[in-house]
C-alpha cells in the first residue's frame, strides 16, 4: 500500500474537521487500522501506537467528541469518483456477531446468506463498485424493535431522535435515498438483494426518488409477463423462474468479469423479459425487466433480479449485477484487514465514526492493491 494514497487521503478527508486535534487524531487512528495487526479495537490500537494515553485520546475522539462523521463520508464517495471511476452503488449487509448486550443495535438477526440466526449487530454499506475495485462510503445500522422502544438502551447508546424500526430492505432503500437526497456525486445504478421480501415497496419508493436499480429476487417471486408477444402473456401471476423457462430461445451469451477469480472473463447466458410487479395496496402494477441468469443451460436460471432500468440491453444489467461479486471480494480480502467488524463501544456515533474510518482504510488498501 502506497504511504501516498494515505496522505493524500488524510489531506483530502481530513481537512474538513475543523479542529487540528481532531484532524491528528483522525490521521492516528486511520494509520492504526492500517498497521495494527489483529483486531482492531480502539485498546489495540492505541496499545500498537503508543499506550494508554493514547487510548485515553483515541477513545474520546472516537466516542464522545463532537466531530459529524458525514461530511468525511461525502468526501470519500467524490474521492473515489475521481479515482475509481464507479459504475454502481452496492449496497451489502455485515454481520457482526457480538456476545455482550450493550453495544448498539446487538440484538437476535437472521443472517440470510448463512441461513442462520445470530446475536450481534446487523449493518448495511453502500459501496462504489467498478470491475477493478470497490470501498464502502455509506453506512446505515439495523436498529431492531428493543431498541427503538427502549428509552433507557437510546440515552446510553445516544441513538438519535428520529430513528425508528426498519425491515433490512427498509434500511438499505433509506440509506440510498438520503445519499440521492443530499450527497452531491453522480446517480449510480444501485444493486441490492431483495430475496427476503418488501420488493414493491422497496422498487416503488426507489422510483419514486430516481433511483435507478436491479435488484435480485427470490425464486418464489411471482409477477406477469408485459408483453403480448411473448409466451406467458395473459396467464396471470407466475413464479419468475417458470417466466423465464417459457422464453429460453431469447437466451444470449454474455461476456462478464469474475472478480473472485482475478478478473477472469466468463461468458453465461441471459434474458430479460417486461413484466407486471404487483404493486403496494392500491398501487398500480409497476413496469418492469425481469433478469435470468443461466450457468448450466439444461436447468432453471441461477440468478434472478428486476431492475427499472428498462432501456439498457441485457449485456449491460447483468454486468451491473455482477459488481456484488466484486464487493463480496473486497470485503473478503479487505473488510477484516481495515476492521470494519471490530468496533468495541456502546456508542452509536462511535460505531458511525469507526466505520468511516475504516471505509478510509479499506479505500486505502484497496487503491494501492489497484495500483
Amino acid at each position: 500500500m502506497s504511504d501516498d494514497i494515505v496522505a493524500e487521503l488524510c489531506t483530502v478527508l481530513f481537512s474538513l474537521l475543523s479542529r487540528r486535534n481532531h484532524r491528528l487524531r483522525a490521521e492516528q487512528y486511520l494509520r492504526g487500522l492500517l498497521s495494527t495487526p489483529g483486531r482492531k479495537s480502539i485498546r489495540n490500537i492505541a496499545a500498537h501506537l503508543g499506550g494508554a494515553s493514547v487510548e485515553q485520546s483515541l477513545h474520546h475522539f472516537i466516542s464522545s467528541s463532537a466531530w459529524d462523521w458525514r461530511p468525511l463520508r461525502i468526501a470519500l464517495a467524490e474521492y473515489l469518483e475521481h479515482t475509481a471511476a464507479p459504475q454502481a452503488w452496492v449496497i451489502r449487509p455485515i454481520h457482526i456477531p457480538k456476545a455482550g448486550k450493550h453495544s448498539v443495535g446487538v440484538d437476535q438477526h437472521f443472517a440470510p446468506h448463512l441461513g442462520q440466526v445470530f446475536r450481534g449487530q446487523q449493518a448495511l454499506g453502500v459501496w462504489l463498485a467498478s470491475t477493478e475495485l470497490s470501498a464502502p462510503v455509506n453506512w446505515r445500522m439495523v436498529l431492531p424493535e428493543p431498541w427503538i422502544n427502549d428509552p433507557e438502551r437510546r440515552e446510553q447508546a445516544e441513538v438519535p431522535e428520529g430513528l425508528g424500526a426498519e425491515s433490512t430492505e427498509e434500511c438499505a432503500v433509506s440509506a440510498v435515498v438520503r445519499m440521492v437526497q443530499r450527497w452531491s456525486i453522480p446517480r449510480r445504478p444501485v444493486l441490492l438483494d431483495l430475496r427476503c421480501g418488501g420488493i414493491s415497496a422497496a422498487t416503488d419508493r426507489l422510483a419514486a426518488s430516481g433511483v435507478p436499480f436491479v435488484a435480485r429476487i427470490s425464486p418464489l417471486c411471482r409477477m406477469a409477463v408485459a408483453d403480448p408477444s411473448l409466451p406467458g402473456y395473459r396467464t396471470g401471476s407466475l413464479p419468475a423462474p417458470r417466466i423465464l423457462e417459457l422464453v429460453k430461445g431469447m437466451r444470449v451469451p454474455i461476456a462478464w468479469r469474475d472478480a473472485a477469480h482475478g478478473n477472469t472473463l466468463r461468458t453465461t447466458l441471459a434474458a430479460t423479459v417486461p413484466i407486471a410487479l404487483p404493486g403496494t395496496a392500491g398501487a398500480r402494477p409497476r413496469r418492469l425487466l425481469l433478469l435470468g441468469e443461466w450457468t448450466n443451460p439444461a436447468q432453471p436460471p441461477s440468478q434472478l433480479w428486476v431492475t427499472g432500468m428498462t432501456h439498457l440491453p441485457v449485456g449491460s444489467l447483468l454486468r451491473i449485477a455482477k459488481l456484488n461479486g466484486r464487493v463480496e471480494e473486497d470485503f473478503a480480502r479487505i473488510g477484516d484487514r481495515a476492521g470494519l467488524r471490530d468496533f468495541v463501544g456502546r456508542s452509536f456515533r462511535g460505531w458511525h465514526r469507526h466505520m468511516t474510518l475504516a471505509s478510509v482504510a479499506h479505500t486505502a488498501i484497496a487503491l494501492g492493491a489497484a495500483e
